[in-house]
């Protein structure tokens, strides 16, 4: 059980490296060969310029000017300058609303702190319960245990405290999410109305498009929307299943990166051509010249890609069951995407498209049939996932407990024994081992994720979190309480009755406090400092820039600012809400922690995205339900807990006095979904209207329908050298014109009877052989 020395060994460890991250950061962010590394976003903006392209070559490399080195932490107040409207308009409302999440967090805690620290605190320590339980038990405890409520004794008043303490601070955190709910809906409801015009605020995604003997994919879909859409409908592109072309292109262009890093080779050594040996990862085959053997393959490639394009473009089969359907006003794409289109409900699903940039193409040629089971099996791997990674977090916690080690290994006694090893071992290790566990887990989820057939890479990200979350929940909240109680008293649940098993583990819950300490010093402290290092990306900037790098573009492709990663950062941040919930009235020396997790993230991350972070898409914070949702999750789950607890101390009279909490604070969860959830789900046709009629009073002229002609062509079709513009006018389809335009029908069943086709269900049985639109 680490002690106050052992939290401040490891609090002295965590500090000292996240120091040595922030003066390496401070100094490596002044040097002008790291220009690129540290200030990408305003490159890709166009608004910075090189600072090492003139002058002296010692100054193009090293800044000589020793005043900036005196103001190394400059950076810090110079992230909080940039307001947040001038914020959203740099970097979007997505990394805008991201940081309130940290904002929120401070909110929450501060007060919370500040309350807990001076009423339950003193409450906690002038009791000697744990001395008590120590002489009738073999339970371990510390010294900060006797800051939490397990110090208080059985059947006390002073439970009462804790409860007016639990109501209050449930309260709180319930009025300051209300406002925040309030606020991220009034900055959704803006930046929509306020911003610029995209195509997907035009277009519609149809899915499950029913088969049809007698029209293609194309006209079944062009059919059906001017049939039923006939005033608004504008434009439609089919989605194809290009993967396959789409990986050959990848590979091809692995493969000119590779020569133009031989051809570079060569040029800076003219006297031998290169060699590379074919076999895999060039360890083992024959040696071959390896600017010829790429060439070759390359060549190999152009004609694989060639072949391939032109079978997407002329085999049926590569089309997809599914369009993007554009509309002439944002008030038609709304109506259309927020209603039902057939009698049969599970034909022609109709959702708002996500952005070009947010597509992910490759889910969109999974057939929409086969997403439930897709779904159904990564359920139950997710499950087997979750449970099986308990026994690593079991592994982690024996290294929470230097007496179970040394109850099972007493060979290590000696060792272990060492004032500053014992420390280590206790106030260190465990929250490291633990932040190595979970370093792959979001790649794991991710992948998880798009084989569930998510088609945006926002909607992959937010199933991705969830998943996390959920994980976190399991196995590093409850898990790390459960395996550690469980390893700790193991030898008192042998000797005990079956009666007093509940009352040693409510005694052993709040115990585990210091085990979260340590990891959030681990991940929340020396984590989030090098996070603004970015080792990593420095590291492989230099490598592409030694090796590939020719020409400017080639040093823009080079630099790799990433993103925020909600799929691996907000999971985390919501872990910090839940340990705080959880311990703000069982242990509260564990807040102060939390509070500086918030302070100094909010800082790394508002510089990182001012910086740094190119996002990959603009949701227009459709997240933020879910972080709503996940603070009311953890908040339910503290309530629990202390009911939990509650019970195990014999309060009768004061528990029933809890049950109201968990009840409350659900039904709050929905009041504030039925008032504030819609505007993250759906657009008010009211705002839309106002857009599309203050737009055509600015722009009568504009030509809609060429701005989003192409806009959802798939990527591999364009952007390339050898694409063909013939290969656009394969894909694209529907006329120039939008007057009055006539519907024509291939259909057997229409020319002949006025029975609907069986197979389409989709149009009225009355339609003539062509049905013209736009006339009375």
């Amino acid at each position: 059980m680490a002690t106050i020395a052992d939290i401040a060994v490891s609090g002295a460890i965590n500090l000292l490296t996240a120091f040595i991250f922030l003066l390496a950061f401070a100094i490596l962010r002044l040097q002008p060969f790291n220009d690129r590394v540290y200030f990408p976003k305003w490159y890709l903006k166009g608004l910075r310029s090189s600072p090492s392209r003139s002058g002296a070559f010692v100054r193009r490399v090293v800044n000589l000017d020793f005043r900036s080195y005196i103001r190394f932490l400059n950076w810090m107040p110079e992230a909080l300058k940039m307001p947040e409207p001038e914020l959203i308009d740099h970097a979007g409302l997505d990394s805008a609303v991201y940081l309130r999440i940290y904002l929120m967090g401070l909110k929450i805690f501060v007060p919370i702190t500040f309350l807990a620290w001076a009423i339950l605190v003193p409450v906690n320590y002038t009791n000697n319960a744990l001395e008590a339980v120590k002489m009738v038990a073999n339970v371990t405890a510390s010294d900060i245990d006797k800051l939490s409520i397990s110090n208080i004794p059985l059947k006390s008043q002073r439970f009462w405290t804790h409860i007016v303490m639990a109501y209050a601070f449930t309260f709180w955190t319930c009025y300051v999410l209300l406002r925040e709910y309030e606020k991220v809906a009034s900055m959704r409801l803006q930046f929509l109305s306020s911003e610029r015009r995209r195509p997907d605020q035009f277009t519609v995604l149809v899915r499950n498009v029913p088969p049809d003997p007698d029209e293609s994919v194309s006209e079944l879909v062009e059919h059906f929307f001017l049939v039923n859409h006939p005033d608004h409908y504008l434009t439609q592109q089919v989605v194809c299943n290009a993967n396959k072309l789409a990986s050959l292109v990848k590979i091809k262009k692995k493969m000119k990166n590779w020569l133009d890093y031989y051809h570079l080779k060569f040029s800076r050594n003219q006297l031998q051509r290169p060699q590379m040996k074919t076999g895999f990862l060039g360890l083992w085959g024959g040696k071959v010249d390896a600017i010829d053997h790429h060439d070759s393959v390359i060549e190999k490639l152009s004609k694989e890609i060639e072949e391939e394009r032109k079978r997407v473009l002329k085999d049926p089969k590569s089309i997809m069951p599914a369009a993007f359907v554009s509309f002439k006003t944002r008030w038609g794409a709304a109506v259309c995407a927020q209603t039902q289109q057939s009698r049969n409900p599970t034909l022609w699903l109709t959702e708002w498209a996500p952005e070009p940039r947010d597509v992910y193409w490759q889910n969109l040629a999974i057939p929409y049939v086969a997403l439930t089971v897709r779904r159904l099996i990564i359920g139950v791997a997710f499950f087997f996932l979750t449970f099986f990674f308990m026994i690593p977090i079991a592994s982690v916690q024996a290294l929470a407990s230097i007496e179970g080690i040394e109850k099972r290994a007493p060979f290590l006694k000696s060792v272990i024994e060492i004032k500053f090893i014992k420390s280590v071992i206790q106030g260190f290790l465990p929250g490291i081992a633990l932040k190595l566990f979970l370093i792959f887990l979001p790649t794991i989820l991710m992948i998880m994720s798009k084989f569930e057939g998510f088609i945006s890479l926002s909607s992959l990200e937010r199933r991705s979190a969830t998943r996390y979350y959920i994980f976190l929940i399991i196995n590093v909240f409850l898990g790390s309480i459960l395996t550690g109680a469980a390893f700790e008293q193991l030898n008192s649940f042998i000797k005990q009755s079956a009666n007093e098993i509940p009352k040693t583990i409510g005694v052993a819950v709040p115990m585990k406090a210091t085990f979260f300490i340590t990891y959030i010093m681990v991940d929340g402290w020396a984590g989030i400092a090098g996070e603004v290092l970015m080792l990593k990306p420095l590291v492989l900037y230099h490598l592409k820039n030694f090796f590939l790098v020719k020409t400017e573009k080639d040093r823009e492709e080079a630099m790799n600012p990433g993103s925020l990663g909600f799929h691996t950062g907000e999971p985390r941040i919501q872990l910090y809400f839940l340990l705080g919930l959880v311990y703000s009235t069982v242990t509260p020396v564990l807040l102060p922690f939390i509070i500086i997790f918030f302070a100094f993230a909010f800082v790394v991350f508002r510089h990182q995205i001012i910086n740094v972070y190119h996002q990959e898409y603009e949701s227009g914070a459709a997240f933020w339900p879910d972080v709503h949702g996940r603070v009311i999750t953890a908040l339910v789950i503290s309530q629990l807990a202390l009911m939990g607890l509650m019970s195990t101390k014999e309060a009768a009279q004061s528990t029933p006095f809890l049950i109201a909490l968990p009840v409350l604070t659900i039904w709050f969860h929905r009041f504030c979904n039925g008032r504030h959830k819609s505007a993250f789900v759906k657009y008010p046709l009211q705002e839309a209207m106002m857009k599309d009629t203050l737009e055509r009073a600015r722009d009568p002229n504009f030509n809609l329908k060429a701005y989003l002609q192409s806009a959802y062509v798939h990527p591999v079709f364009k952007g390339d050298n050898e694409y063909d513009e013939d290969d656009e006018d394969s894909l694209l389809s529907g006329k120039m014109e939008t007057e009055s335009v006539l519907v024509p029908t291939k259909r057997q069943s229409r020319r002949n009877t006025p029975v609907p086709s069986k197979m389409s269900g989709g149009s009225s049985p009355s339609l003539p052989e062509e049905v013209k639109i736009g006339e009375p």
